[in-house]
């Protein structure tokens, strides 16, 4: 299983720690079945951690007229909105709400050039709150497409996700599929299309980043 950069300073961390605190507990109670359960909490602790970090490889369908997931989770939100930071008009908003359990590599929908990108300070409410998509700590990056679509979409931090990393400046090259930043436990993606864009899944579909279909540009 390969681990995503993000994780491997944070995993040998735990490691160390989740080892010299069994240590010290199997020192001061020494009981042999309870030192046995809390070697397997620790490792069960470590593996929960380990997994949340898999960044596991995905063949991407490119295709210039889809847009692709660019995160895993479940299909929260498909409503039409004002975009207000960017387009500062009416948009198809898609939203997808990541768990603790789901892979959290976000991965660029659409290809062409990035136009916009810009971070935001702000709250740690819960992620599926409607107020989340404005009001948390978050990241709006925007791609312009070849034909000259631009799609805009939102790393936005909850509750427990406190730290949002992203990998483009405004020029880069986007490739549809390739990864674009990781956001640590969970959190939520935000996609704006144009009116008219066809969304393929349904609410409280579960996808895939990089590879299910979310959209076809009209």
């Amino acid at each position: 299983m390969k681990i995503h950069k993000e994780g491997i300073g944070l995993i040998i961390g735990i490691f160390l720690g989740v080892a010299l605190l069994e240590g010290v507990l199997c020192y001061f109670i020494p009981i042999r079945i309870i030192q046995g359960f809390l070697l397997l909490l620790g490792l069960a602790f470590w593996i929960l951690v380990i997994q949340f970090f898999r960044n596991p490889s995905r063949n991407t369908p490119i295709n210039p007229k889809h847009v692709i997931c660019p995160a895993d989770g479940k299909m929260v939100v498909i409503e039409e909105v004002e975009e207000p930071e960017y387009f500062k008009g009416k948009r198809l908003q898609v939203s997808i709400f990541m768990s603790p359990l789901n892979v959290h590599v976000n991965r660029y929908p659409v290809g062409g050039t990035v136009s916009y990108v810009k971070y935001h300070a702000g709250l740690y409410l819960v992620a599926w709150h409607p107020k989340s998509s404005t009001e948390n700590e978050r990241t709006t990056i925007v791609v312009k497409t070849d034909a000259g679509t631009e799609i805009l979409f939102r790393q936005i931090a909850g509750a427990v996700a406190r730290r949002i990393k992203y990998y483009c400046k405004v020029g880069d090259k986007a490739t549809q599929g390739a990864e674009m930043g990781f956001i640590k436990f969970g959190s939520r993606v935000d996609i704006f299309l144009p009116l008219g864009s066809k969304v393929m899944p349904k609410l409280n579909d579960m996808v895939r980043g990089g590879e299910t279909v979310l959209a076809e540009l009209s």
